[in-house]
């Protein structure tokens, strides 16, 4: 009886999800939110990144798992509180006419906090403060794990309410918004590592990072304001400017192993000059 009882309560959920497997637009719509989700789970990656490269090497790679399953368990969380995140939208005051929502302020939080950041961590950069930077390199904090977690927990909550908010716009059916969440947030710890290290070898990297962060920053600024900022154009710039500093650092390896080339030939010469007289 208790199975037939399970099997009744179970059959409304597959038939549900059958229905959406059966559906071409239900697929077209989860390709597209997951490559929606992926593409601003980069502003997260990127500040996650950066914020990392600040601790002892022995707590990068551990306060970056836990940042982004933070970020995992937020967004799932606000998934389950779907309705609320869609009343997130709805005016809260007014101020000389214009209204605000709390998606707004949060926006206008995250994005003023964002310009604060990014513009410390370049300062910090720019300066080149050498007795800080050799101590990051041998494994001394600039930054404790615990505060870096703080910051990262910030701007997941900014993050993940404009990614559930785009998510909800996107699609109704509550599953489809899981397994692009889900898969968006798999995809950020499988690559943390790699853009962590490709970071930290390329320092000229780190300017253009911190200037994407300036960007994403204004346009959450703009966002919570009212003023819709297309993404496509904020991605396409980011992009070109991503291949000129890749060029950039494709002729800075060629001119090193060039240099090096030359280097080591006459250190051949020197070693062998003896020998011949």
């Amino acid at each position: 009886m208790a199975r037939n009882v399970r099997s009744i309560q179970l059959s409304p959920l597959m038939e549900y999800l059958l229905s959406l497997a059966a559906d071409p637009a239900v697929w077209a719509a989860l390709v597209t939110l997951i490559v929606m989700e992926v593409v601003l789970g980069i502003d997260n990656l990127v500040f996650i990144s950066i914020l990392s490269n600040k601790l002892p090497v022995a707590q990068r790679a551990r306060t970056q798992r836990l940042g982004i399953m933070l970020a995992l368990v937020m967004r799932l969380a606000l998934l389950g509180t779907v309705a609320w995140i869609a009343q997130l939208t709805a005016p809260v005051f007014s101020v000389f006419d214009h209204a605000f929502s709390w998606r707004d302020l949060i926006l206008l939080a995250g994005g003023l906090f964002l310009v604060w950041k990014a513009t410390s961590e370049m300062h910090h950069h720019v300066r080149k403060d050498h007795d800080e930077a050799p101590g990051v390199a041998s494994g001394v904090a600039s930054l404790t794990a615990w505060s870096a977690i703080g910051q990262i927990l910030l701007l997941d909550l900014v993050f993940s309410v404009d990614s559930i908010i785009t998510a909800v716009g996107m699609t109704e059916h509550l599953p489809i918004m899981f397994i692009a969440v889900i898969f968006a947030v798999a995809t950020m710890l499988f690559a943390a590592q790699p853009l962590s290290r490709f970071i930290e070898r390329n320092p000229t990297v780190v300017t253009l990072a911190l200037s994407f962060l300036l960007v994403i920053a204004m346009t959450l600024i703009a966002e919570g304001f009212g003023t819709h900022v297309p993404k496509g154009y904020i991605y396409a710039a980011m992009g070109f400017a991503g291949f000129v500093e890749g060029l950039n650092l494709l002729a800075r390896s060629a001119k090193g192993k060039r240099e090096g080339k030359v280097q080591t030939e006459a250190q051949r010469t020197a070693a062998t000059s003896p020998r011949t007289s």
